[in-house]
C-alpha cells in the first residue's frame, strides 16, 4: 500500500552521470533491522538492566535518541554504549539475521559497475555499524569508496558534509546522483549543488511505501536500470 503522493518519476539520461552516491540504511538495506534495534531491542534489554518496565524505557530512549538526532552521535556506537552502559555492537551481532539487501540492489550495482561509473557508499552509519553490516550482506566489493560520517566530520544533513565529500572524491555536482532514503539529506545535497536525486520511499519492508512530493521515487532499484 502506497500514500496518496503521486510518484514523480525519476528523469535523467546514465550519459550524464559519472558518480553514484548510495546510503546504506533503508536505501541498499531493509531498515526494519535499524527500527526494530533502536525501537523494541535496545529498549528491552535496556529495561530488564535498569528494571524498569518496557513502556518506562522505550519512553526514555525516545528522548535521548530526540536529543542527538542528525548529529554524529546519533549513529556513534561508542557514544550509545557508554550512555546506556550496554555493548551495543554486541547486540547488534546477535540480531544481525535480520541484516536484509533490498530487492534488486546488486541488480543494480552490477548494472552501474556495467556501465562504468564511480559508485560509493556514502553513508551516516558508525564504522563499528559498518563493519557488521558489510560482513552480513558482502556489499563492500561493488563500490569504488566506502565512507562515514565521521570520517567527513559531519552528518549528511549538513551541508559541510557535501562540501567536504566533493574536496575528498572529487565529483562534479551537475554530474553526480544520490539516492537516500531521507528527506532531510536529499534537501541538504540539493541546497549544495548535487544535480541528480533520487529518494527510496520503501526504506522498510514492513512499513508502507510512502513517495516523495519533493523527489523523484523509487520503491526498488529496477527502476534506475534502464
Amino acid at each position: 500500500m502506497s500514500n496518496t503522493t503521486a510518484q514523480i518519476q525519476p528523469h535523467f539520461s546514465w550519459s550524464g552521470i559519472d558518480t553514484v552516491l548510495l546510503d546504506m540504511d533503508g536505501t541498499l538495506l531493509d531498515k526494519y533491522f535499524d527500527d526494530y534495534f533502536w525501537e523494541e531491542y535496545v529498549p528491552k534489554i535496556f529495561a530488564e538492566a535498569n528494571d524498569l518496565s518496557p513502556d518506562d524505557a522505550h519512553k526514555a530512549l525516545l528522548a535521548r535518541y530526540e536529543r542527538v538526532e542528525s548529529t554524529l552521535q546519533w549513529t556513534d556506537l561508542d557514544y550509545w554504549s557508554d550512555q546506556l552502559q550496554l555493548d551495543i555492537p554486541e547486540l547488534k551481532c546477535r540480531i544481525d539475521h535480520l541484516i536484509q539487501v533490498h530487492p534488486y540492489v546488486i541488480d543494480f550495482l552490477k548494472f552501474t559497475q556495467s556501465i562504468g561509473k564511480d559508485v560509493h557508499l556514502v553513508t551516516n552509519a558508525h564504522s563499528k555499524t559498518l563493519d557488521i553490516k558489510l560482513r552480513k550482506t558482502a556489499l563492500g566489493p561493488w563500490f569504488t569508496r566506502i565512507i562515514c560520517s565521521e570520517e567527513v566530520g559531519e552528518a549528511k544533513e549538513h551541508p559541510e558534509f557535501w562540501k567536504n565529500l566533493e574536496k575528498m572524491l572529487g565529483f562534479d555536482r551537475e554530474r553526480t546522483l544520490l539516492a537516500d532514503d531521507t528527506l532531510k539529506v536529499l534537501r541538504s545535497a540539493k541546497n549544495s549543488g548535487i544535480r541528480h536525486l533520487i529518494h527510496v520511499a520503501r526504506p522498510s519492508s514492513r512499513l508502507p511505501i510512502k513517495f516523495s512530493k519533493e523527489f523523484p521515487s523509487i520503491t526498488y532499484f529496477k527502476e534506475l536500470i534502464f
